[in-house]
């Protein structure tokens, strides 16, 4: 069994493909929301929904970070986060790629591990009156998706 450095799960490489996004300059939050609403789905399923994501055709359902989030119709809670289904998604279409170039079938694959975990904070200060500054630090997200043939 090949080492799984740098990534949260062991996988079997002869059935699994996986990528690994750094410091993607994303909010860590969004891009687990995004994450959550593609776990566990078929590669294209995923890749079609992103999509329609980005276009603000589908919302993303906010099950953790959603006070005074208004509801979108049929989901509740909701927003689009455009920048973070962009990054996702290409990083799904990343494993996608390296499925492929390992001989795999990707559209009969299934993201079996998305994971999204706080990348390095990026500092930064937006000018105040009075010659003051405020923090206005640019947050960054590390993303990895793992995934698998499905039978």
């Amino acid at each position: 069994m090949a080492t799984n450095k740098n990534y949260t799960t062991v996988s079997d490489p002869d059935i699994s493909a996986r990528a690994v996004a750094k410091d993607q300059p994303v909010s860590p939050k969004f891009a687990r929301e995004v994450a959550g609403m593609v776990r566990g789905m078929k590669v294209e399923t995923a890749v079609t929904t992103l999509e329609e994501v980005i276009a603000m055709e589908r919302p993303v359902p906010l099950k953790r970070y959603k006070k005074r989030v208004s509801h979108k119709k049929g989901v509740g809670p909701g927003r689009y986060p455009v920048k973070a289904s962009k990054a996702i998604l290409a990083t799904i279409r990343s494993a996608m790629s390296n499925a492929e170039y390992k001989g795999l079938d990707a559209s009969n694959m299934a993201v079996s591990t998305i994971t999204i975990a706080r990348g390095q904070t990026i500092p930064g200060h937006m000018p105040r009156a009075h010659g003051r500054a405020t923090q206005w630090n640019q947050e960054t997200a590390n993303i990895e998706v793992i995934i698998e043939e499905v039978e």
